[in-house]
This record gives C-alpha cells, sequence and structure tokens, in this order.
C-alpha cells in the first residue's frame, strides 16, 4: 500500500454515527461487569442488559450464538441490525455499557420488528440506569 493511501484515509472526516473500538465491549472483564452488575430488559427477541461505565460513549457487546441461529448469514443480519440501531441511538445511550443477546425470534422477526424492539430497550435501559 503507497503512503499517500494512509494519509489520505487520515484526512478524510469522520462521521458521528460510526462504531470506533472505543464504543465496543471488547474484554471478557467488560462482559463479566454487564453480565454480573447490570440491569435487564428482555423480549421474544433480545436480551438487552446495560450497566454504568463513567465515560462519554456508550459501549456496545454482541452475543449472537449458534445456538439461537446455527446460519451464520442469519446470526450476521442480526448484528448488522443490532449495530445500526445502537449507532443511530448512541447520543440517547451516552455513559452505558450494554450487551446484547440474541433469542431464537429475532431470526425469523422482520428488521422493522427487530429495530423497532432494540429501540424500546434502548428506552429501558437508560430509565433504568438513570434511575439506580
Amino acid at each position: 500500500m503507497h503512503a499517500w493511501h494512509s494519509e489520505y484515509i487520515r484526512s478524510l472526516p469522520t462521521s458521528e454515527g460510526t462504531f470506533p473500538r472505543r464504543c465496543r465491549l471488547v474484554k471478557p472483564g467488560d462482559y463479566r461487569r454487564v453480565f454480573g452488575d447490570g440491569e435487564r430488559s428482555s423480549d421474544g427477541l433480545f436480551l438487552v442488559l446495560a450497566r454504568s461505565n463513567q465515560l462519554d460513549c456508550a459501549r456496545l457487546g454482541l452475543a449472537v450464538s449458534k445456538k439461537s441461529s446455527p446460519s451464520a448469514v442469519h446470526r450476521n443480519r442480526i448484528k448488522r441490525l443490532i449495530r445500526e440501531s445502537f449507532r443511530l441511538n448512541q447520543a440517547l445511550l451516552t455513559g452505558l455499557d450494554l450487551v446484547v443477546v440474541s433469542r431464537h425470534g429475532a431470526v425469523n422477526a422482520e428488521n422493522r420488528q427487530c429495530l423497532n424492539s432494540l429501540e424500546q430497550h434502548w428506552r429501558n435501559m437508560v430509565e433504568k440506569c438513570a434511575a439506580s
């Protein structure tokens, strides 16, 4: 790769709607804290756990297992929907660590149904974490 290519990439403006590494849960300890001490919201499509993180951004972790769908295509679709919903609602979720666990129902649900479910979970988590 040419040096000019790296400079060009760095010069591009960044978008508010990106999903950088600092906005992801990446360490096992981060997941353990949310699973162990997090608020919960669930329905037939998703289980969402949240915990305050004392940071200036929300962080997202995904748990979409082969048990929920043996098809990688379906699992990837669910992960894309979760990330997109998180991206669109990041401003609302500032200061929270969130883990989304997919359930069997998410595989057969329409995209709009999944997005509506996640938006409701985001609102529930903000209310629950603000109250605690």
